[in-house]
C-alpha cells in the first residue's frame, strides 16, 4: 500500500467513471455525506449499523453469501481478488489467502451493478468496495445491542463490511468484518447509505 499524494474519490489512483462506487471516503465523508442528502430531500439518510448492513446484504438468505455458500462462485456475484487481479499484479501471487481462481473482469473496482444482485435486488454487497457502518469495532458481539442499531461503546476504530476488490477471500461473504479508523480514506473503501422510513 502507498499514501498517493492527492487521491481523491473522483481521482483514486486507478481507472474510475461516474458509474463506479465513490472510494477514498472516510467514515467522516460518508456521514456528511448522510446529513447532505437528508438535508437535500428531507428524508432522514444515514450509514447503516453492522446489523442493518449485514441483514440488507443477507438478502433474507441464512446461508454465508446470499447465493449460498459456495465461495468458488464469487466471481459470478462480485468483484473480488482474482486472477484478473493476479495477471495486473503478480506480487499478489505471494499471498493465496488473497486470491480467488476465478476471473470476475475488473482489477480494481467495478461499474455498480455488474453482477447479479441479492434476493432484495441490492447490488455488490459482496465485493467491489468495503463499506463503513456506524458501529465501533469489538473483536465479538458480547454485550452488543439486540435491536439491530449501532454499538456506539470504546470507539478506536470502526467495522466495515463487504470485502472488495483487494480483500482477502474469507472476508467476501455477509459476515465479514474488519476495522478501520473514522479518518481512514483509501481505494478500497466506500460507502452505503440507509433511509429511514416515515
Amino acid at each position: 500500500w502507498l499514501d498517493v499524494e492527492g487521491a481523491t474519490w473522483d481521482k483514486p489512483n486507478f481507472p474510475q467513471t461516474d458509474q463506479h462506487p465513490a472510494v477514498c471516503v472516510s467514515l467522516e465523508d460518508a456521514q456528511a455525506y448522510a446529513a447532505w442528502l437528508s438535508a437535500r430531500t428531507g428524508k432522514t439518510y444515514r450509514v447503516p449499523s453492522e446489523a442493518e448492513w449485514e441483514y440488507a446484504a443477507r438478502g433474507g438468505m441464512s446461508t454465508s453469501r446470499y447465493w449460498g455458500d459456495d465461495a468458488a462462485q464469487v466471481c459470478q456475484y462480485g468483484n473480488i481478488s482474482d486472477a484478473a487481479a493476479a495477471q495486473a499484479h503478480p506480487d499478489l501471487r505471494k499471498e493465496p489467502t488473497r486470491l480467488m481462481a476465478c476471473r470476475d473482469g475488473y482489477v480494481y473496482t467495478a461499474p455498480v451493478g455488474k453482477f447479479v444482485p441479492n434476493p432484495f435486488g441490492l447490488h455488490d454487497v459482496i465485493g467491489n468496495v468495503w463499506e463503513w457502518t456506524a458501529d465501533c469495532y469489538t473483536p465479538n458481539f458480547d454485550g452488543a445491542p439486540t435491536d439491530g442499531s449501532a454499538w456506539q461503546k470504546d470507539c478506536e476504530r470502526y467495522v466495515v463490511k463487504g470485502g472488495g476488490w483487494y480483500a482477502r477471500n474469507w472476508f467476501n461473504r455477509a459476515a465479514g468484518r474488519s476495522r478501520e479508523y473514522a479518518n481512514a480514506a483509501m481505494g478500497t473503501l466506500g460507502i452505503r447509505v440507509v433511509r429511514e422510513l416515515d
